[in-house]
């Protein structure tokens, strides 16, 4: 019988926050958030963590989830396309344990996000109508009203010149930041596929204080301060 796997992906280097996976985040490393997400999602059945770091490792076996392999260095720097190693892991557990009915990606970066984030991108998936279901949040920058590029001669133009004048960011189209919450894909797609927008691409929105993604030991404070503000 398949089943639906939440996969955790964490390398052990990062440049800009060193052992960034580990960092502690309200009493707990950054990894165990992710693993607790996914073991509390209803629609989630197993869930296994891609590292290629043994310290990682042992944590996320103590936090509960399995770890039936490590990750080849190659598919652990920093050059290396995550939907590679996406694609290895489910390969990987395929061949240990029968075919996986979903992939479902839960990144460790985002520790505000909850287990009905990750029961609201199954559910969408579920409709039929996409092969790849992101978490998005409305954006605080918009390229049709104050983003731009600078040419050559520091000349600054909007990134998307709109077809009429926009005088209030409330009158431009609305856009969105894609989030680290959570990704749900399916598993013929993503053997076949190079990339998420290969395919029908659909998206749950999230609000943003629970979409902070930790990528600085600033965003890791940021997270903080809007898990102490939270009811």
């Amino acid at each position: 019988m398949s089943q639906t796997v939440g996969f955790i992906f964490a390398r052990g280097g990062s440049k800009g926050f060193p052992r960034k996976n580990l960092a502690s985040f309200r009493g707990k490393p950054l990894i165990a958030h992710a693993i607790e997400a996914g073991r509390d999602a209803r629609k989630v059945d197993r869930v296994v963590v891609s590292t290629d770091d043994s310290e990682i490792a042992e944590a996320a076996r103590q936090w509960g989830a399995e770890v039936p392999f490590l990750r080849p260095a190659h598919l652990a720097s920093d050059n290396a396309p995550e939907w590679l190693a996406w694609q290895h892991a489910l390969e990987t557990v395929e061949k240990e344990g029968g075919p996986v009915g979903l992939f479902v990606s839960i990144p460790p970066t985002a520790p505000l996000r909850t287990a009905a984030d990750v029961d609201a991108c199954i559910g969408h998936f579920e409709s039929g109508e996409f092969d790849v279901v992101l978490t998005v949040a409305p954006a605080a920058r918009n390229p049709y009203f104050n983003m731009v590029t600078l040419d050559g001669a520091g000349r600054a133009q909007l990134v998307i010149p709109p077809k009429e004048t926009v005088h209030h960011r409330q009158s431009a189209p609305e856009v969105f930041d894609i989030t680290t919450v959570c990704y749900v894909v399916g598993p013929a797609f993503l053997k076949s596929a190079s990339g998420l927008f290969d395919g029908r691409v659909g998206a749950v929105t999230v609000p943003v204080e629970r979409a902070v993604d930790i990528d600085t030991e600033t965003d890791l404070r940021i997270a903080e301060a809007l898990a102490g503000a939270a009811p």
